[in-house]
């Protein structure tokens, strides 16, 4: 889908990821008072009078500051730049121009792409004049604004959609499969998508952690769209002394939640852990595709048997999801990337896999067969009959003539015989028992 691009660019704390907020109607961008909580770019899609476009939201620029992070941010926002069709370049309307701005709008200048000066924090009639100064950095008329009380949002909309290109198509696509790369820090999350996506698309350091919102990169790949979600690790509760490491969380499983297929990427130096347990049981519990993705696979010292055992590692602490495919990869080398890129057309196939209820009854029927429901004082348990009733996960109701009698031991029963048939690798398949009447 090829959607107008829509940047936010300017230096820490001026407000931006607040603006961000307000223009896609939901509290995505971490927002905190702490210069440079926003570090990759953050990507959303919002609407305005029937037109859709991709926001982003960048890390604050100090174009003369030379830690690695912020090197790294430059390097970001400067793909966010190149990419954009529109750039909201944002200042603060209380501080005033400061020599910062001035080198942000000179990069600016540089990009020949259309911008807009946003005049920020304008909560009151009382700070209109200090906007006048802004006029010196050669951008235009600033637009006046308060992403906080939503003033001028509107008309700072209105003049957004208008810049954009009309060969742009602005409809909603509906067939892109959502992808949540999950798992504790420094498993190497961003390494596999910059590796997927070929260009240094997120963050990566030593520093765990550096990923601290989930961060959108869309992809194609034999004819299938994905949107690629990156996220925060989860770190132990200990190690969570911030309130921007909160929000983290909270956006790790908000991502989840948004997402269809989940691949939980565990580090291959170290197993499985309680974090990546943890997170992936809440994939299963939402009812998510999954695919684990066992990374570093090219340093870990390897034998014969040492595949075999981590599977077995695996499958004995996340016995809760025997339905994943396991596979072994490398971010560093490309090892198994494309196989595993073809796991997530496999998945999503059977994601969205029915069943005619024809079938599945004969499934029901000879699984009955074979081994009876369970009774209580001589009453026997029976299955009436079953039927699909939605996808994304399979979802089955049993109408059954006691729901008592069905103990969750038979009803797992029944769910490996519907995958003895169908397989359902890499998905959860859900079951409502409903008596007679119901």
């Amino acid at each position: 889908m090829n959607r107008a691009i829509v940047c936010i660019v300017g230096r820490p704390n001026v407000g931006k990821s607040t603006l961000f907020n307000r223009l896609v109607g939901r509290r995505i961008a971490i927002t905190e008072d702490t210069p440079g909580v926003t570090r990759d770019r953050i990507y959303a899609e919002g609407e305005w009078l029937g037109k859709h476009y991709t926001l982003i939201d960048t890390g604050g620029l100090e174009p003369n500051k030379d830690d690695i992070i912020m090197s790294n941010i430059k390097k970001q926002a400067q793909i966010a730049i190149d990419t954009a069709d529109v750039i909201l370049f944002v200042v603060d309307g209380i501080e005033g121009l400061t020599s910062v701005d001035k080198e942000v709008a000179e990069i600016l200048r540089k990009s020949g792409k259309e911008v807009i000066l946003v005049c920020n924090k304008m909560d009151t009639s009382k700070l209109l004049d200090n906007a006048y100064e802004f006029y010196e950095i050669g951008m235009g008329e600033p637009m006046i604004v308060s992403a906080e009380q939503a003033l001028g949002i509107g008309d700072l909309l209105d003049r957004v959609v208008a810049y954009f290109p009309e060969e742009k198509n602005t409809e909603n696509d509906d067939e892109i499969v959502r992808v949540a790369f999950i798992g504790k820090p420094n498993a190497g999350k961003s390494s596999l998508i910059n590796y997927i996506l070929g260009e240094e698309r997120l963050i990566v350091t030593d520093i765990p952690g550096t990923t601290r919102d989930s961060i959108d990169s869309y992809f194609t790949y034999n004819d299938n769209k994905y949107v690629f979600v990156d996220t925060a690790g989860l770190r132990r509760k200990r190690s969570i002394y911030e309130n921007i490491e909160r929000y983290s969380v909270v956006r790790t499983l908000t991502a989840i939640d948004r997402a269809d297929i989940c691949v939980l990427v565990v580090d291959g130096t170290e197993g499985i852990t309680e974090q990546d347990s943890k997170v992936v049981g809440y994939a299963h519990d939402n009812g998510k595709g999954i695919i684990i993705a066992v990374n570093k696979w090219d340093i870990v010292d390897k034998d014969d048997k040492t595949y075999l055992e981590f599977e077995k590692e695996i499958r004995e602490k996340l016995g809760f999801i025997n339905y994943a495919p396991i596979i072994f990869v490398s971010a560093l080398t490309g090892l198994r990337i494309n196989k595993l890129l073809d796991l997530l057309n496999v998945v999503n196939n059977n994601y969205n896999l029915r069943i005619s209820t024809g079938i599945l009854n004969d499934i029901i029927n000879q699984a009955v067969l074979m081994n009876q429901p369970p009774s209580d004082k001589g009453r026997p348990g029976r299955i009436y009959y079953g039927t699909q009733i939605s996808v994304r996960p399979p979802r089955f109701v049993l109408f059954v003539n006691d729901k008592d009698l069905m103990h969750f031991t038979y009803i797992r029963y029944i769910e490996n015989q519907i995958r003895n048939h169908f397989g359902f690798s890499g998905v959860p398949i859900q079951f409502e028992l409903r008596e007679k009447g119901e």
